[in-house]
Parts: structure tokens; sequence; C-alpha cells
């Protein structure tokens, strides 16, 4: 029946998006935006102004000697443009020696020829995507130095490499060994990656009815992927440790939802109302990331409590290993923590409990070296002149940019009020006079004079802090000139003000998950300064993951993992990404391993004993959850496309940097410090809030309320139980004897 109902719900959204049948999906902006704002009014007051830079094609020369203006430079040029005329959809190719409007600069080493495409041509380059104009590089001689920019085909992910698929097989092979089991490990993988689809597919069946990010869709994937794995693997790996404590199958699966599963449903659901707390940033699409990430954490709790019992109950004790089968077949019970298994973790915890101060210090600093670098962090919405530093587009641009200033990213300064027309001059030149401006165009004035725009040409590009302090001067200056307002638009204006939105965004983000991460902590431990040191922990770990990023992806170190381009700012949504998977990964791991301790804590261990009992039962796990989820990021991390690239190396750093310096150094160390005042908390506050029982007291508590008789016959332990009715004394009678049980 439950298999049955997924299905039906996978084939209903399946259902949802094919009667949608809307594929694209909504751009990354910000429609209110101060820039986007006068850019609307500019429109309105000259028509038909709007830009068109979309449909054309940079064609840049830049011979290796020589110049374009020499003789047999011009004649190789001319003979590039007929080629050009003659491609499919061409509609004009413009002469950079044209005496009109000559695009050749002043030193000339660089001519720029402009070719404008037809709007038909255009739309079908969207839909599949070629490059036609490359043969004009690769047909003209190479000490011309011909490169062809713009942005008149969309540049699109890299067909996926080996590393993504190698990432998953190490994933695989890493629960193998967790579990001892081949199923095991293909359930836990198998649920986790139908919940990726259940997730995916939904994201995509309500874009079909409302178009949303596309980065919603890849946050949703990776967040899903990696709860999806985290939640099936802590649930089965507590089902294994009850069969081998001697439980039944059934009584086995009930323990493991009623503990492991109390812990999924909570660290799921601070997840998702973290995630979900992206819609108070107030932008759009970063509210659609949230929602449909949260969705995503919700059909993987989903899974873990409805279609991981199923595999359980259909595979039983197979889902041990063939040396735990044979244990229990020959009576043996397996006790955890009774002293005999003192494995590595366990003496791993014993260290840093007799040395927290050290196991302080050094977890500590390792995280600050690394989060250094983000110090000089930069972001950019856009990169300019395409993602890959390498690529001809970016050739092209960078050698514009060089010769001829920031042409390819003016900014338009507007003038409004009743005194526009007398006041052009004055502006003009205090525009023109400002630091990084290279030059300014004449003023246009609108048809009822209430308006005048003025062209700027910045000397740098529209990342570059000469060009961003240009827009805040001018703002800060808006009411300089008596009866006129200015304002600043255009397309560098708009990336400026969309960087600066989601970078306050992202603070505004990190207030509200350390507010949510404390509140439900507190409620969660029933303690005051565990859920501090938790979230300060999750705290340090982003930095040393933006750290990392930025050493990597804009410093340009080395690392043996990257194959993308580098040497640019990260992604303005990088920061917000990471933020928000690595929250539902350090709360998944936090979870789960203070939970134990608590639990042992609250059997009447002292605070050390129970740190070390606590940790040498919850870490293997943990370990073995962060390190699939490292692999798996890795992969991808070894991606050719930067984007996706940087995404996955930052969750790879900062799931290295909680779950294995963070979780496994620094929590039980500090604990181990606080002692009993880790555990203290305001009678009035504990009185008032709801008890949260992820260790399992009320299953104890029905236990030990119910009398059982142990015996062994038949080769199998069986429990008997009293009857509290003749019906179910005569269903017990009829069972047959569980093998292996208790």
């Amino acid at each position: 029946m439950v298999i049955t109902l997924w299905l039906a719900i996978f084939a209903g959204l399946i259902g949802v998006l094919a009667a949608g049948g809307n594929s694209e999906h909504a751009e990354d902006a910000i429609p209110d935006s101060q820039a986007t704002l006068a850019l609307q009014r500019m429109n309105e007051k000259f028509p038909g102004s709007e830009q068109t830079d979309a449909q054309t094609l940079h064609l840049v020369f830049h011979p290796s000697e020589g110049f374009v203006t020499d003789d047999a430079a011009k004649y190789q040029i001319d003979a590039v443009l007929a080629e050009a005329a003659e491609l499919p959809g061409v509609a004009s190719v413009a002469n950079p020696f044209d005496p009109e409007a000559p695009y050749v600069s002043v030193s000339a080493r660089t001519a720029v020829s402009t070719l404008t495409y037809s709007e038909a041509r255009r739309r079908r380059l969207r839909r599949r995507p070629t490059r036609p104009h490359w043969s004009l590089q690769q047909n003209a001689p190479a000490a011309l130095g011909v490169e062809p920019g713009g942005n008149l085909v969309p540049l699109g992910a890299p067909e996926q490499g080996i590393g993504e698929a190698l990432g998953v097989l190490i994933a695989f092979i890493v629960l193998i060994f967790t579990y001892g089991s081949l199923r095991a490990a293909g359930a836990n993988l198998g649920v986790a990656v139908f919940g990726v689809g259940v997730g995916v597919i939904g994201v995509l069946a309500f874009n079909a009815i409302s178009p949303i990010s596309e980065n919603s869709i890849i946050l949703a994937a990776m967040l899903g992927l990696a709860v999806g794995i985290d939640y099936s693997l802590f649930i089965m790996s507590r089902f294994q440790h009850e069969l081998r404590g001697g439980r039944s199958v059934d009584e086995a699966i009930g323990r493991a939802i009623g503990t492991a599963g109390t812990a999924v449903v909570f660290a799921g659901l601070t997840v998702i109302v973290a995630l979900g707390a992206l819609t108070l940033v107030g932008i759009n699409f970063i509210a659609h990331m949230g929602l449909a990430a949260a969705f995503a954490v919700l059909v993987a709790v989903l899974l873990a409590l409805t279609l991981v019992p199923v595999f359980l109950k259909t595979f039983g004790l197979k889902m041990l290993s063939k040396k735990h089968r044979k244990a229990l077949e020959s009576g043996v019970v397996w006790h955890e923590g009774d002293g005999s298994h003192d494995t590595f973790l366990r003496k791993w915890a014993r260290f840093v409990v007799k040395r927290p101060v050290m196991s302080l210090i050094a977890g500590a600093g390792v995280l600050v070296v690394v989060g250094i670098p983000v110090l000089s962090m930069k972001t950019a919405f856009n990169v300019p002149g395409g993602a890959d530093p390498e690529s001809t587009e970016r050739a092209a641009y960078t050698a514009i940019l060089e010769d001829f200033g920031g042409v390819q990213s003016p900014l338009i300064v507007l003038m409004e009020g009743e005194d526009v027309e007398d006041q052009t001059t004055t502006v003009t030149t205090q525009v023109g006079n400002l630091p990084g401006v290279q030059s300014v165009s004449p003023a246009q004035i609108s048809d009822d004079g209430q308006m005048a725009r003025i062209t700027v040409i910045p000397t740098g590009g529209p990342i570059d802090d000469e060009t961003k302090e240009i827009v805040h001067i001018v703002r800060n200056e808006a009411r300089a000139v008596p009866g006129v307002h200015l304002e600043v638009t255009g397309e560098t204006a708009i990336g400026i003000d969309q960087d600066a939105a989601l970078n306050a965004a992202l603070i505004k983000y990190v207030i509200v998950i350390v507010v949510i991460s404390l509140a439900l902590l507190v409620l969660l431990f029933r303690s005051i300064l565990i859920p501090v040191i938790a979230t300060a922990g999750y705290l340090v770990s982003v930095i040393a993951s933006f750290g990392a990023s930025t050493a990597v992806f804009q410093w340009g170190w080395d690392f043996p993992l990257i194959t993308a381009a580098q040497g640019d700012p990260m992604m303005t949504l990088l920061p917000i990404l990471l933020v928000g998977v690595l929250f539902g990964l350090a709360m998944d791991y936090q979870v789960f391993l203070v939970s134990r301790i608590q639990e042992m804590h609250s059997k009447g261990l002292s605070p050390k004993d129970a740190i070390v009992e606590g940790f040498g039962r919850a870490a293997p796990v943990l370990v073995a959850a962060a390190t699939i989820m490292t692999v798996v990021f890795a992969g991808f991390a070894s991606s050719s496309f930067a984007i996706a690239a940087s995404i996955a190396f930052g969750l790879m750093v900062g799931v290295v940097a909680d779950a294995f310096i963070v979780r496994l150094v620094l929590m039980p160390a500090a604990m181990s410090l606080l002692g009993k005042a880790a555990w203290w908390m305001p009678r009035w506050l504990d009185k008032v809030l709801p008890t949260v029982d992820t260790e399992g007291h009320a299953l104890d508590a029905h236990e030990a309320s119910v009398p059982t008789s142990v015996d062994f016959r038949d080769g199998a332990l069986t429990r008997s139980r009293p009857h509290s009715t003749p019906r179910a004394a005569e269903r017990e009678s009829a069972r047959r004897p569980l093998a292996w049980s208790n």
C-alpha cells in the first residue's frame, strides 16, 4: 500500500508537469530594485530605448603583431567580415573602419565589428544552441587574433563527467561498508534517489504552473539527496542495532522509528522552517529557492518514515551482515557499549574529553585559518564575458575592456525634474569629473522636457570597485544640483543593485537561521549552552566553506579536484545556497550526535561518561553520513562547469568542517568543559517547553510495563507476552517463531 501510494504521488506529479506544459524558468532578478525602477521610467520617457544587445555578436580583431590599420590586416579583416555576412540569420555586419561609426582603438591594436542577428534566428538558437560563428575564428589566420564574443548563444552547463558518477559509486561503497549488507546499502541509496526524483518532479510541476528560478531546482536536488541519504542511514543503522540487540524485526522497526525517526522528524522540520524563512528576505526567486528545497526535505522525511520501514520489513534480518546474522543464530546478543567493542571513535572521544582545551584550540584554529580568505571574498550577480576565463567570449570581452574601457557596460545617469534642460551641462561636467569615468555622452532630453539621460562609459568593468563607486557617488549626490534629481540605471547598475540586495539578504537570512537554530535546539535538548555552541560551530564551518571557496575559485589556488575555470568573483547566490544546505546537514549531525549523548546522560551517566558513550554510539553513523556527502560533493566539484563546481566544493568543505571538526572535536570538547552546566536550563523554561522524546523514553516505559518471558528453542530466540484478549492469545499461538529475535 505504501509503495503504491508513493508511485501514485510520483505519477500524479508527472501528470501535473505534463499538463502544465511550461518549460521556461523565471529569471533570477529583483524587479523592484532602484536601478530597475529607474529603467522603467526611462523607457516610458524614451520609447523604443530598450536594449537589443542580446541579438548581437562582437568580432574582436587583436593581431599578435602589427596594427589593425595595416593593409595586410585590413585585407584579412575584410575577408572575415565577408564570411560573417554569409552566416545564417545575420542581418548586418558593421565595418570597424567606417568613418561615420569607427570602432578602432586609439592604439590601433584592436578593432571590433558588431554582427546583428534577426530575432527569428535568435529564437532558433535558443531552442538548438549552436555556434556557427566559431568557424570565423577557425578559418581566420591565427596571427589576426579573432575572438567572437557577446551573448548570442546561451552558455549552458557542459556534459557531466566521470567525477559525478564516481562520487555516487564511492558513496555506495561507503554505505556497503557501513551496513555490511548490500541490500541495506541499496535500499538506502534507492530511497534517497527516489526522494530526489519526487522532489525535483514536484518542483518542476510547480514550475509548469508558475515559473520559478532554475537555481531552485539545483538547491532542491542537492539538499534532497544529502538529507535523503542521511535520514535513511540514521534509521537503518538504528534498526540494525536493535536487531543485534535481540529484538524482533517488528520491534526493531518500531524502536528505530520511535528514536532515530523522531530525531529525523525534528531535524527535518528544523531545516524546513529555516528554508521557509527565506521568504522573509523579500526577494521572490530567493523565496522560491527556499520553498523548493523545503519541499525536497519534506519528501525525504516522509520517505524515511514510510518507505524505509517497508524495506526494513521486507528484508528483515537480511539487512544485517552475514557475520551478525550468524552471531544471532548462535544465540549471541550484542549489547552496544558493553566495553567489548572499544573502537577508534570511542577512543577518540576519550582523548577529546581528557584534553578538551587542546582539542578546542586545535579545531577552532584549523577552521579560522581556512576561513581567513573570506575577508577578501567578492561576489557578482553575473560575471561579464561569461563564467569561463579561458573562453573566447571572455577573451573578446577583456580585449574590448582594455582598449575601449567599459563601453560594453555603460551607466545611464537620469536627470528628472523641472530644470532638466538648464542643468544638463552642469550635471554632465560633474559626472565626467568623477574618478573612474572615461567619457560622458551629450545629454538627451525627453519630449516633455521632464527627463534627460547621459550615457557614462566607465574605465572599468561592471563588477570593478571603481564602477560601483560611480553609482554610489551619483546616488549620494542625487539632490546636489538644484531642481534636478539624479538616478543611475542600465544593466550594469541593475547588476550592482542585485548583488547588493542579495548580500543584504544573506545577512538577514543568517540572523534568521541563528534564531531558529537556537530556539529549536533549546526545545530539543532542553539546554541553553548546547544550542549556543552548536550554532556557533555551524557559523564557523560556514565561514571555513566561504574561505576555502574564495581561495580556490577567486584567488585561483590549485586544488586536485578542480578542473573548472578559476579567478572570478563568486556567484552572489553561492553564499545563500551554502548557508541553506550546510544548515540542513549541520542540524542532522548535531541532532543525531547530541541526542545520543543526551540519552546516555538521562540514564544516569556522568557528563563525561555520557559524552564518550553517546559519541561511541552515534559517531560511526555520523562519520559514514559525512563521508558519503563529502565524496558525492567532491564528485560534483570535479565538474568543468564553474558554477556547479563552486557550489559542490563549498558544500564539500562545509561538510568536512562541520562533521569532522565541529561535531567530532569542538562539541564533545566544549561539553566536557561545561560538565553538568551543559544541561542547565531555567526551571520556568523547562516547565513551559514541551518534551521531544528522541531517546525513546516512552518506548522504554511501555516495555517496562509489559512483562515478557524469553526462551530459546528450535534455534530461535522468541519472546512471549501475556495476552489481554483470547484473540491476541490465539494470534500468538498461531504465529511461527521469529528467528533470532529476543
